[in-house]
């Protein structure tokens, strides 16, 4: 195609524009925009490989997107309406340049691909499995679960950041690593030493996300004001969608209806500010609690 240019993903300048392009071209032809900034911000994003993703330009508008996720074998496209002619040259890239062999790259598809698809097909990939994410649509589910007795939310401008970092050490089960413990140092005159902090890494905590919408985060505390219960929310008034990232309890606090009061929350919130969907993940957790409809991501291997 004429005018087609492209460059290489570039960690501290492309992050706008590729969050502008996966808005455009959501949901038919990539995932969701903070799908992508929510690994990129991440701890767990193997980031060594980030020069491989690459972008494709007309006229310097970014219309096209190979990049992988994690592992860092899973490999993601979005491509704008009116380039399918671009597809087979995706395809092409991210078979020889994505990180991994032929036998270990996963290539991921959104049901609106079909020109990606073709393309891979070509190229000896079939489709191996399907994963399913459930949605909840405001018009026609809801959610209304009360927080139970003894706890309370906290309030977005009063969050307490090492709290918050506790509770999602915790919430995902990171206790196999060592306890989050040590915070302030071993006494009031001991400095804070971060290697010491707590028997794991400092880069297991998230980094901010440029485009998560803090004030419509969820922490639950208990009594003795311990962060128990997170629900992160990235609102995209674009796409009128509220993108649920990342939802944790931790462990003794779970089963007892803390994440269903946290997402009920979202969900009055969200649909106030027209939001239509709302995300959740694969587990049947979500179609108990009332999520209806299921999101489908195809996964294509050689």
């Amino acid at each position: 195609m004429k005018n087609i240019t492209t460059k290489q993903f570039q960690l501290l300048s492309d992050n706008q524009t590729v969050w502008d392009l996966l808005v455009e071209n959501y949901p038919e032809n990539g995932v969701e925009a903070p799908f992508f900034e929510y690994a990129l911000t991440s701890s767990w994003l193997d980031k060594r490989y980030l020069y491989l993703n690459r972008l494709w330009f007309d006229k310097g508008k970014a219309v096209a997107i190979v990049f992988y996720e994690q592992p860092c074998t899973d490999i993601y496209f979005s491509l704008h309406q009116g380039y399918e002619a671009l597809a087979e040259e995706m395809i092409a890239y991210a078979e020889k340049y994505m990180p991994g062999n032929g036998k270990e790259k996963t290539f991921f598809f959104c049901p609106g691909q079909q020109a990606l698809m073709d393309a891979a097909e070509k190229k000896g990939y079939r489709q191996e499995f399907t994963i399913e994410n459930y949605v909840i649509d405001f018009d026609t589910a809801q959610l209304n679960y009360p927080l139970p007795e003894g706890f309370h939310f906290v309030k977005h401008d009063k969050v307490d950041p090492v709290k918050h970092a506790i509770c999602c050490w915790k919430g995902f089960d990171h206790e196999d690593k060592g306890p989050f413990e040590n915070w302030e140092g071993e006494d009031p005159g001991t400095p804070w030493n971060p290697q010491k902090a707590y028997q794991g890494t400092i880069s297991d905590i998230m980094a901010p996300p440029p485009h998560s919408t803090y004030e419509y985060n969820v922490i639950i505390a208990n009594e003795r004001e311990e962060y128990v219960c997170f629900s992160g929310m990235w609102w995209v008034p674009e796409n009128k969608l509220a993108y649920m990232e990342p939802l944790c309890t931790i462990p003794e606090y779970r089963h007892k209806g803390l994440a269903a009061a946290a997402l009920s929350v979202h969900y009055r919130k969200m649909k106030e500010l027209g939001a239509v969907c709302m995300t959740g993940g694969g587990n049947e957790f979500y179609r108990r609690i009332g999520y209806n409809r299921k999101n489908q991501t195809y996964g294509w291997k050689k």
